[in-house]
């Protein structure tokens, strides 16, 4: 019997240790088959067609992840563009002689009005080459039609739909659910407009909140307008009638108020292509996508000593290491210390796209910057949003630039400290005691309401952030302190009015920001070199592939409805002071 068991033991470990064994050569197998077909050069044929077809959300670098687009169990992990790889497509194309013209594809796209304007102006520099560009689509939001509009020729199905109805933001409120369990969020802040709580506290938009939403939307709004008017040729005063009035409704109405040049199905618009690229209409039209492109055209690493460092910090700020998607304070600082110390980085570029988040952990990320203007050209350039905490780290570069619709200001701070007593007591019957040997040993606990003398502690530390906060940016910007709460006080600005502020320096795109710190370096070569350095393929599979999963699946629970659980999320799980500006800003 005892030779049976062991007989049965040592199968049994066999069995596993070949079943870890298989699985991990698999793992490496689908990484070597995608990592390979990811390297395999993408051969662009004389008079090709570069398809820009936007399906993916648009991130500000490309991650290199070789199991992107591979499915599990029915599982998929979403592939995301990256906007630097995008840009640079686009500027090769340009320049590349087997590139024809550029033919747009999309009807929608995930990414904000900021990096949607840095790929507007990719487009407009593209046309500079005297190819074409030619757009089609089915039905166009007002963010893929807001791009499309630099085409040549902008054309919609004869049954299709074009969103142009003006803009709108909407803000989700909590309160009425936290009131619900007996949640009761306990509000320490500063600044009049700071409404990054208001969704706990209210059931609807404060006067103040309002009144910044409608200044900076407008700001906006009034930018698209003079855009599309120009490339449309279409006067600004009738697109805001054609907006307000909804004149668009049908396919043909597009056409007659000039928005769209026609209505053609797809096949008469590839007919089209096939005779601007001097195709045979019996053959197939010599296309590449914008991603095969990407791949297949990426530049030589050079070997110069003079570079220009493109630091990346994008998502939440927070302490500790971070991520790809958000901005950790020991990853940025580490990176800033390495590009600081290196001798052939002449200039730096730090490209912010964050609402904020920890207070502390923006001010340690402030402190690198601070040491490395000291030493070579720090110039800031905004994404969609640099705003509280993401402006904080911005203030002290020497120049900062802002799309016009970048998001930004939101100078302010604030403290939320969950009370979650009658949530326990009387939803769940669970009750807590203690001991403790100092009055304040239990300062922040979520099972009890704050004492009139632990709110005003916290709220002493709170005043005191701002105050360094205020400082931060008025020594960074040259005004005084006063002017800085003047224009603070939490509130949110668009680019174009931060520019006439002071907020920033100048508007324009990331190349724009490059330009100006290669001048600034007096660099006549130079190459750009991006940081943080990535994960390799193997470790990054490794250490997201359980968080994408469980992200999958919680979008999967929640549908629409996910960014605002993602929201709740974060901000429930926020430690210490926040600089952070609004939730569930989303223009539309």
């Amino acid at each position: 019997m005892k030779g049976f068991f062991k007989f049965v033991f040592a199968s049994m470990l066999g069995f596993f240790l070949s079943f870890i064994v298989i699985g991990f050569l698999m793992v490496m197998l689908i990484v070597g088959i995608a990592s390979s077909a990811g390297d395999q050069e993408v051969k662009v044929e004389p008079g090709s067609l570069l398809h820009v077809s936007l399906n993916a959300p648009i991130t500000e670098r490309s991650v290199k992840n070789p199991l992107d687009d591979i499915s599990f169990a029915g599982v998929g992990v979403s592939k995301n563009m990256g906007l630097n790889d995008i840009l640079a497509a686009l500027k090769r194309a340009k320049t590349d002689d087997n590139i024809k013209g550029i033919y747009l594809d999309f009807s929608g796209v995930q990414a904000g009005m900021a990096t949607v304007e840095e790929i507007r102006n990719g487009l407009l520099d593209f046309k500079k080459s005297k190819k074409f560009i030619i757009a089609y689509s089915e039905v166009y939001s007002q963010k893929a039609y807001y791009l499309a509009s630099v085409a040549d020729k902008v054309y919609l199905n004869p049954e299709g739909i074009l969103e142009f109805a003006g803009m709108s933001s909407q803000s989700v409120f909590f309160k009425g659910a936290l009131d619900k369990l007996g949640i009761e969020p306990q509000i320490i802040k500063v600044g009049t407009f700071k409404s990054a709580v208001e969704p706990f506290i209210l059931d609807k938009m404060s006067d103040a909140n309002r009144k910044q939403v409608t200044s900076f939307l407008g700001s906006i709004y009034d930018h698209l307008l003079i855009n599309v008017s120009a490339s449309r040729k279409i006067p600004k005063d009738s697109l805001f009638v054609i907006a307000n009035q909804l004149k668009v409704q049908q396919a043909k109405d597009a056409v007659t108020y000039k928005l769209a040049d026609a209505l053609r199905y797809k096949d008469q618009v590839i007919d089209e292509l096939k005779q601007k690229t001097g195709v045979d209409k019996k053959k197939d039209i010599k296309s590449v996508t914008l991603s095969g492109y990407i791949k297949g055209n990426r530049p030589a690493e050079g070997d110069l000593d003079s570079r220009v460092a493109m630091v990346y910090a994008s998502g939440d700020i927070m302490s500790g290491e971070g991520d790809d998607e958000t901005i950790g304070s020991e990853r940025i600082s580490r990176t800033l210390r390495k590009v600081r110390t290196d001798e052939k980085v002449k200039a730096v570029v730090f490209r912010i796209n964050s609402p904020g988040g920890s207070a502390l952990a923006s001010d340690v990320i402030w402190r690198e910057v601070a040491l490395t203007r000291k030493v070579k050209p720090v110039i800031v350039s905004m994404g969609d949003v640099a705003a509280s905490g993401g402006y904080y780290i911005a203030c002290a570069a020497d120049s900062i630039f802002a799309q016009p619709n970048t998001i930004t200001g939101s100078i302010g701070v604030f403290g939320i400290i969950p009370n979650m007593q009658n949530f326990f007591n009387d939803k769940l019957g669970i009750t807590f005691d203690q001991v403790k040997t100092a009055e304040y040993a239990d300062l922040g606990s979520t099972t009890r309401p704050l004492t009139v003398g632990e709110r005003l502690i916290v709220q002493n530390e709170v005043n005191r952030i701002y105050g360094t906060f205020t400082k931060r940016v008025a020594d960074g910007r040259k005004k005084t302190q006063d002017y800085v709460d003047g224009v603070g006080q939490g509130r949110v600005w668009s680019g174009t009015e931060a520019l006439k502020i002071g907020l920033v320096d100048r508007l324009g795109n990331v190349q724009d920001a490059v330009n100006s710190a290669v001048k600034m370096a007096k660099l006549k070569n130079y190459k750009l070199v991006e940081y943080p350095t990535q994960k390799d393929p193997f470790e990054s599979i490794f250490s997201s592939g359980e968080d994408k999963l469980k992200e999958h699946y919680a979008r999967l629970q929640f549908g629409e409805s996910y960014n605002y659980y993602k929201q709740l999320k974060t901000i429930l799980e926020g430690t210490g002071v926040q600089a952070r500006m609004m939730f569930n800003l989303e223009i539309r």
